[in-house]
């Protein structure tokens, strides 16, 4: 009996060790609100297909070539052009006020519009510029720094005549760094700068420093500069930077081409579902679609879909696993969970999953042969999530599908240089279309219009209705769709009073030809 008594502890003790060291060596089973893929032991529930007769209308769609040559056809000229001449000649202030350090938190294109921001800064006060310091993303914890991912040479002869730039602060202020700022109150830091802040606002507050101290550290600097009332040639500037100056260093531009190759000249490879080849049920894309591509910026990562507030089909657990994740990042106080999830998608609010964004691309006239490259992070929910997209367009491919091991080892881990290589790619594609607004969005929409590039934006409203619809038949789903994004698929459109010139490029960044 005594000897039962002891196995019976004996075994509760190995088990309730057991149950402690489960979680050290397998964390991710038990990190439900981490900003990776799901644990299992909350909302890992692969979501099942929430449009099943439209799925199953869009798996033997037909597109006529007409459809087909309008859809990979490039944009007719719409009467604007590229235009970032001076209306007075470009020239450097013979005597400097001083030097001015800026300080870019966020993800890579956050930063980039703090870049153009900062070199318009240096302009409007005759400062000298050093080159911006890139703050470690929290998200991602990448430390890539700007010479990690722009050419810095090519920045600066660019913009040579416009405002003078160093690498690196003189020896004189070596002290001006980034911990001297966190480690108390400076005289020389400027933290008061405001969202959207006047030319005249740095005048004020930023040259009086720059006049007493010779340098002067502007941080937080994102959207410190305002879009409105600002002279022609300090907006052509910034659109100079943004446009011009930056370009990425030569090992992201080699490895992006050599995607877009690969792309456009796939080698011939069989592709296998469930061990069966598929190669024959494929229409490859020939005539208007061969060589060509199109990049889809799918954007549905775990913060925006508990932001959102949306029911994306994951049942209760999923729903209490956002819930969740919105108290510990927001402390509940997000706007949309007031709505019901009808309301928020007849609003066009919810994100569109990969599930409907396919079905977006299927009822626009992509076949199933169609080249796609999916330009993405992290995708909430994981390998089941995109499972719809990738039976829709099974040629889909992505950074780590097309390129090898080694290829990629130079930006493994680096979320900012595999943004760089997104960016790259998207900015060579016939056709791109993103899935949500964000900055990525919001920076390849702009480019694009200033090339005059195909860009399909999402209607999200019309969307949010059409997939509200469970009786909808195919031909009827992709009529609206085809009605509803006429409009959508490259028009320049000129900015508004407030609205961001990295989005909105006419007039600010081209001329009427």
């Amino acid at each position: 009996m005594n000897h039962l008594h002891y196995n019976y502890h004996h075994r509760m003790a190995f088990a309730a060790l057991s149950l402690l060291l489960v979680p050290l060596f397998f964390p991710n089973l038990f990190a439900p609100f981490g900003r990776a893929s799901p644990s299992i032991f909350s909302e890992w529930n692969a979501p099942k297909p929430r449009h099943l007769p439209l799925i199953k209308g869009a798996l033997h769609r037909q597109i006529s070539i007409k459809q087909q040559s309008d859809l990979w056809s490039p944009l007719a000229n719409q009467g604007w052009k590229p235009c970032v001449q001076f209306t007075k000649t470009p020239s450097l202030p013979k005597k400097p006020q001083g030097y001015i350090q800026v300080f870019l938190d966020g993800g890579l294109n956050q930063q980039r519009m703090g870049i153009c921001d900062a070199v318009a800064v240096a302009k409007i006060l005759n400062a000298i510029l050093v080159i911006p310091h890139l703050e470690v993303n929290p998200v991602w914890q990448d430390s890539s720094s700007f010479i990690d991912i722009f050419d810095v040479d090519h920045f600066m002869f660019t913009l040579r005549d416009e405002i003078s730039i160093v690498k690196e602060v003189p020896s004189e202020y070596s002290w001006s760094s980034r911990e001297y700022y966190a480690t108390g109150i400076r005289a020389t830091r400027i933290k008061t700068a405001p969202v959207h802040a006047s030319a005249n606002w740095y005048l004020e507050n930023v040259l009086p420093v720059l006049q007493s101290y010779g340098i002067a550290a502007i941080a937080p600097f994102s959207h410190r500069l305002a879009f409105d009332n600002l002279p022609t040639d300090i907006q052509r500037l910034r659109c100079k930077v943004n446009f011009q100056a930056l370009v990425f260093v030569p090992h992201i531009r080699t490895l992006g081409e050599t995607i877009v190759n690969r792309l456009r000249h796939p080698p011939d490879k069989l592709l296998a579902s469930d061990g069966e080849f598929i190669h024959k049920r494929i229409d490859y894309t020939e005539g208007a679609g061969a060589g060509k591509f199109v990049v889809l910026h799918l954007r549905f990562d775990k913060d925006m879909a508990a932001h959102s507030a949306c029911d994306f089909g994951g049942g209760k657990a999923e729903k209490l696993a956002l819930a969740k994740y919105r108290q510990i990042l927001w402390q509940g106080r997000v706007l949309n969970s007031q709505f019901t999830d009808e309301e928020l998608r007849n609003q066009g609010r919810c994100p569109l999953t990969p599930e409907e964004i396919g079905l977006l691309l299927a009822a626009l006239g992509f076949n199933n042969g169609t080249r796609l490259y999916l330009a993405s992070h992290k995708v909430y929910g994981g390998e089941a999530r995109i499972t719809t997209l990738q039976k829709l367009f099974p040629l889909m491919e992505d950074k780590k599908s097309i390129a090898s091991a080694e290829e990629l080892a130079m930006v493994e881990g680096k979320a900012s240089l595999l943004a760089a290589i997104d960016y790259y790619v998207s900015m060579q594609s016939d056709v791109f279309i993103s899935a949500s607004p964000g900055n990525m969005h919001n920076a390849l929409v702009a480019h694009r219009a200033y090339l005059n590039l195909k860009t399909i934006r999402p209607n999200m409203a019309l969307l949010g209705k059409l997939f509200l619809n469970k009786s909808m038949e195919w031909s009827e789903f992709q009529q609206a769709v085809l009605d509803g994004h006429k409009n959508r698929q490259g028009l320049i459109r000129l900015r508004k009073p407030k609205q961001s010139i990295y989005t909105y490029p006419a007039p600010d960044c081209m001329c009427q030809a």
